[in-house]
Parts: structure tokens; C-alpha cells; sequence
């Protein structure tokens, strides 16, 4: 079965990031970075998002909005 790439994994792979060196970087693990990429159950903290952006050199709270850019509030 094919999993579904999550939204932080289409960013990663829009800039061609290479995810072995966020780990360096971050210090975030082989198998947790594939499953933050790769499973939409994985909940993603903020921690974790923030030292994603910094190890790419991007702007935390602009790769929020990118990632975000779906959620909407409902209105009633």
C-alpha cells in the first residue's frame, strides 16, 4: 500500500531538502523525519517544525503558513 505524502514531505521535497541532514541538524531520528513526511496520523510539534525550518535555513513562521495554508476556521 502507497502512503500518502504529508504536507511537510511535498515541502521537504519541493526544495529538494536533503532529510539525513535535518536529522544531523535537528537531531531528529531516520525513522521519525519518514514518518512526519510520510504518515498523516504523525502529529507534528512545533519543536520539531521549528528546528526543521532552521536546519533548511527557512523562516519558521513562513513554513507554517505553507504547511497551514489549507486549515481554515468554520464558520457558522
Amino acid at each position: 500500500m502507497l502512503q500518502k505524502m504529508t504536507k511537510l514531505g511535498i515541502y521537504l521535497t519541493q526544495r529538494s531538502v536533503n532529510k539525513a541532514e535535518i536529522g544531523r541538524r535537528t537531531g531528529l531520528g531516520r525513522q521519525r523525519i519518514g514518518e512526519l513526511c510520510n504518515n498523516a496520523s504523525t502529529r507534528l510539534a512545533v519543536e520539531e517544525l521549528y528546528k526543521i525550518a532552521l536546519a533548511i535555513n527557512v523562516d519558521p513562521g513562513e513554513m507554517l503558513k505553507e504547511i497551514c495554508k489549507d486549515i481554515t476556521l468554520n464558520i457558522e
